[in-house]
């Protein structure tokens, strides 16, 4: 565990370090304020809540998630540095988690910056801030999906706009697994119990589920089975690499 913690506190500070850190921040929050106020109308609906706010979240994580994550291991491997970090005494799973959870409590700062947001809507109106901070959790999950996925891409290459760019299909992927665009393409030739498991992939479907303000125990179940599944094969790919 103090292990992990080790390279917890180094990679959060390394995003710190350099320019990246503010310039995600200082996007991702732009764009929030983009999409909440002008492109949906947040003021024109005159409704005391953060529909509009978060309802944009799916979007912007698909691109800016996948941007944040692929230098996690990209950037190691084109540098040689993944050979300094493996000597070290770390076990692997260690290494992968520590990186994991560093880009994952970044995106939380970046998420937390947000608060204006929901001081904004408390003055104007007498919102239901539960729901509003289940809203926050169900985001904040969502985004260390798509992460898990950015940081699983990013360790089988060394080219961070091929990890950028993958991760961002898979993640559409995944986002839209649930809507019938892509379950009619699934329809009549597989049988119904494995088009409703494509059906249940779909990550954006748990989100919503969660933005209605109850926590459902099936989709934390599905968020936290989702990211161990794509970091324990990050981990594998981290091994693959390693011992080639």
């Amino acid at each position: 565990m103090s292990s992990t913690t080790a390279i917890f506190r180094r990679e959060l500070a390394n995003y710190f370090a350099t320019p990246v850190a503010y310039v995600f921040i200082v996007i991702f929050l732009a764009l929030n304020g983009v999409f909440t106020f002008y492109v949906g109308g947040w003021y024109e609906r005159e409704q005391a809540d953060l529909q509009t706010f978060f309802d944009y979240h799916p979007l912007l994580y698909l691109f800016l998630i996948p941007a944040l994550s692929m230098r996690l291991w990209a950037e190691e491997r084109k540098s040689g540095s993944i050979e300094l970090l493996m000597t070290l005494p770390i076990s692997t799973w260690q290494a992968v988690a520590g990186k994991y959870l560093a880009a994952w409590a970044f995106t939380g700062i970046a998420l937390a910056l947000t608060f204006p947001v929901w001081l904004t809507v408390n003055y104007l109106g007498s919102p239901d801030n539960p729901v509003i901070l289940i809203g926050y959790i169900g985001s904040y999950l969502m985004a260390g999906a798509y992460l898990a996925i950015g940081a699983c891409v990013s360790a089988f290459t060394r080219n961070q706009v091929i990890a950028f760019v993958i991760a961002v299909v898979i993640c559409f992927v995944f986002m839209f697994s649930g809507t019938p665009m892509v379950l009619d393409l699934f329809q009549g030739w597989l049988p119904q119990p494995l088009v409703n498991t494509i059906s249940g992939m779909s990550i954006t479907t748990h989100y919503n589920s969660i933005l209605k303000g109850v926590i459902d125990l099936r989709d934390l179940v599905f968020f936290f089975s989702f990211i161990g599944c794509w970091l324990l094969a990050n981990l594998i790919a981290v091994e693959m690499k390693k011992s080639s």
